[in-house]
């Protein structure tokens, strides 16, 4: 019989429980609800108001993988959906919008990642974030996403930006920044123009186009995620990685101090941990009064920073502090 559970007065049922999802760490579909429900304060935020795409991954990551855009059949009534705008060719799409705790442990129920767009579903033309995607090419990884993190940091500061960053839950490294009065198409041009200038600083660790044979050894800064039709992994959500990753807010100081990939990989577990002794890491961009105005495109381009202090162009070496982590660290 499926189990059916209630939450907020809203009847969910679930279904195989005790499926292993990440056979690497025993990790169960049980195991993925728990974590969304009891994660809902911090994550819930961070997804209100925003269509939500779903990397669906029923099996578990080695399984089959897929995303749902579209609102999937049998979502109850109560689930808040949405009208999108997609190309002019494909017109409109309805989308799911998580909105409660009830409707996020139903999504949950569906094993997804959850990933959104720059901008809400009241406001589609406006875009009310801004993301740089950072992503390493092997034999780059996340350390060298660190050093240009901190260049970025300081080159968004000086355009009276705050940049919040976040691992990736994979590989690299994001960055987020709350914004208001641009489209996402000047946002995707100032994104743009960023990762030219980070290219200009930093030639031999910095790529801005997507080209395969660019990338080894460098860190790619996807500035095009701030396109309209495009969605990025929310804070929080797990990942269909080996093991249960998380795409976890980081502090600057833990971006500073990275000295091994394995000092921002973080798992289900460490998160309770982390927001116990953080609070949401991300909270700022959720407030109206750190939101920043995206500079004309004639304003933009004020003087690059330097290359950031303390860091070095291989990131060999040294141990760094880590931050906080539980049991499971690696």
């Amino acid at each position: 019989m499926t189990p059916i559970t209630e939450v907020e007065g809203r009847r969910i049922a679930l279904s195989n429980l005790e499926k292993v999802l990440y056979p690497e760490t025993g990790f169960t579909k049980a195991e993925l609800l728990h974590y969304y429900a009891t994660t809902a304060t911090a994550l819930l935020p961070h997804l209100r108001d925003r269509a939500v795409s779903f990397l669906r991954y029923p099996d578990g990551p080695e399984g089959q993988r897929f995303f749902t855009k579209n609102v999937p059949p049998g979502t109850p009534e109560w689930v808040m959906t949405a009208e999108v705008p997609r190309s002019s060719l494909e017109g409109p799409a309805r989308m799911v919008v998580i909105q409660d705790l009830p409707s996020l442990v139903w999504a949950a129920n569906l094993v997804p990642e959850f990933h959104t767009h720059q901008w809400l579903v009241q406001r589609p033309d406006e875009a009310d974030r801004l993301v740089l995607d950072l992503d390493p090419g092997t034999p780059a990884n996340i350390v060298h996403c660190c050093e240009v993190a901190l260049w970025l940091r300081e080159r968004l500061a000086a355009d009276g930006i705050e940049a919040y960053p976040k691992s990736a839950g994979s590989k690299g490294l994001h960055l987020l920044a709350a914004t208001h009065g641009s489209s996402p198409e000047r946002a995707s041009e100032y994104a743009k123009l960023l990762a030219l200038e980070a290219e200009r600083a930093m030639p031999g660790l910095v790529v801005h186009r997507m080209t395969k044979s660019l990338r080894p050894g460098k860190v790619f800064v996807d500035w095009s995620q701030n396109a309209a039709r495009k969605t990025t992994a929310a804070p929080y959500t797990l990942r269909a990685r080996g093991t249960p990753l998380v795409s976890a807010p980081v502090t600057w100081e833990e971006v500073v101090d990275c000295r091994r990939p394995e000092q921002l990989e973080f798992r289900a577990d460490d998160i309770a941990s982390r927001l116990r002794d953080y609070g949401d890491l991300m909270a700022g961009l959720l407030d109206a009064e750190r939101s920043a105005e995206l500079p004309r495109p004639s304003g933009a381009g004020r003087a690059a920073p330097k290359k950031a202090e303390g860091t070095d162009g291989d990131r060999k070496g040294g141990k760094g502090r880590a931050g906080p982590r539980g049991a499971d660290e690696t």
